[in-house]
């Protein structure tokens, strides 16, 4: 059995484990990043993946200086300048444009693979250790370091462990964190399609609901040239319903929902679905670990903000750690509480967004039908529309 002993052992490589990973070592941390699979290091980008994100223009700017942005083909990459979003029953759009607080965009579109290699490749050039292709046997954590044991007989010993393994953390389960969790009875279905017109750069998002009172969110993102990535929220049984369909009867069913607003669509590769929960951990640190990204919180796709709220995760981790003084550890208590309260205030803000719009338009009450589109249409006021343009650009 051979033992490790770095300053952080990172439990999970998705976006936000590697990012965590590239942060801390620039910070001057001795890392090891763990995962039981083996991420893709070297990858041709021919088909466009399923899985899109938003990112911030903060957050893009702070993966610039890691060195990671630039790593990306500028070519996969797409500005979002504008966002146009409809309710259930507004002839007209709320319309937020970049240009309305002179910002040079709203942000960025990046597949989720091409952001993951690009991400992978600064962990590579960076000589940053890995331990990829070995599951996680136990974890002994206790307020002065936690040991992980691996299920190939390695032990890392680190002061501080990064739990970034998802929304089904393993090592959330270990330390016995429960978590509020609440399903939206909906199922996002996500696929990219070619487009007849120009998108101009605009994403749209229209919230829905038909005769039988279903309600949803459907979101199209601009890809490069003609090109869409649409993320559908539907209840859960009429998802079902839409992904039984042809690739054309499919393509239909979206166009109608979107108003034919860029003509015809065809679609492109095969559509994915993935069903619907929030989850949000009761601790967020605990005993030498820390809970990032989906390990802390999953949030409602329909802001975007998934990924987003893990990176600054990491980003307020970091800016913690960088306020101690020389004589506390990475893993006092103080610090992480002090990461605790930051993150569940940000948290709290998304969860208080993104529950409240999905309640709000799933009500089939005729008043508050008549009041949630009579805000949006209130919200077209060009010193509230600046307000919501400069909090999106700031986050």
């Amino acid at each position: 059995m051979s033992t490790l002993k770095v300053d952080v052992t990172i439990v999970g490589a998705g976006l936000v484990g590697l990012a965590a990973a590239v942060a801390l070592n620039q910070a001057g941390y001795e890392v090891v990043l763990v995962d039981s699979q083996t991420p893709p290091s070297n990858e041709n980008l021919t088909e466009w993946d399923q899985r899109i994100y938003a990112i911030s223009p903060k957050n893009a700017q702070w993966l610039m200086r890691l060195g990671v942005w630039q790593r990306l083909d500028a070519g996969r990459v797409t500005e979002m300048r504008a966002m146009e979003v409809w309710g259930d029953a507004t002839p007209e759009p709320l319309q937020l444009l970049a240009d309305d607080v002179n910002a040079d965009n709203l942000g960025f579109i990046v597949e989720e693979r091409a952001l993951k290699l690009a991400l992978m490749a600064q962990v590579q050039a960076s000589g940053i250790s890995t331990l990829f292709g070995h599951a996680c046997d136990s974890l002994n954590a206790s307020a002065h370091q936690a040991v992980l044991h691996l299920e190939n007989q390695q032990s890392i010993v680190s002061t501080l462990l990064l739990a970034a393994d998802g929304a089904n953390s393993w090592v959330r389960q270990q330390l016995g964190i429960s978590n509020q969790q609440k399903p939206y009875h909906q199922t996002a279905i996500v696929a990219n399609f070619v487009t007849e017109k120009t998108h101009d750069n605009i994403a749209r998002q229209w919230f829905t609901q038909d005769e039988a009172g279903r309600s949803g969110v459907m979101a199209w993102l601009p890809l490069p040239e003609n090109k869409i990535s649409i993320v559908w929220s539907a209840p859960t049984q009429y998802a079902d319903f839409l992904l039984k369909l042809s690739a054309s009867e499919f393509a239909q069913q979206v166009m109608a929902v979107g108003h034919s607003t860029l003509g015809e669509l065809t679609l492109m590769g095969d559509t994915a679905a993935f069903p619907l929960t929030l989850k949000a951990a009761n601790e967020l640190s605990r005993n030498s670990v820390v809970l990032v990204g989906d390990a802390a919180h999953r949030v409602h796709p329909m802001a975007g903000q998934g990924v987003n709220l893990g990176f600054r995760d990491v980003i307020d981790l970091l800016q913690i750690l960088a306020s101690k003084h020389q004589y506390q550890h990475i893993n006092d208590v103080s610090l992480l509480k002090q990461y605790s309260r930051a993150r569940k205030t940000d948290l709290l803000t998304m969860l208080a967004l993104t529950n409240g719009l999905y309640h709000l338009f799933e009500s089939q009450n005729g008043v508050v039908k008549k009041v949630r589109n009579w805000g949006l249409s209130a919200t077209n006021q060009q010193p509230i529309k600046k307000m919501l343009v400069a909090n999106a650009v700031a986050l």
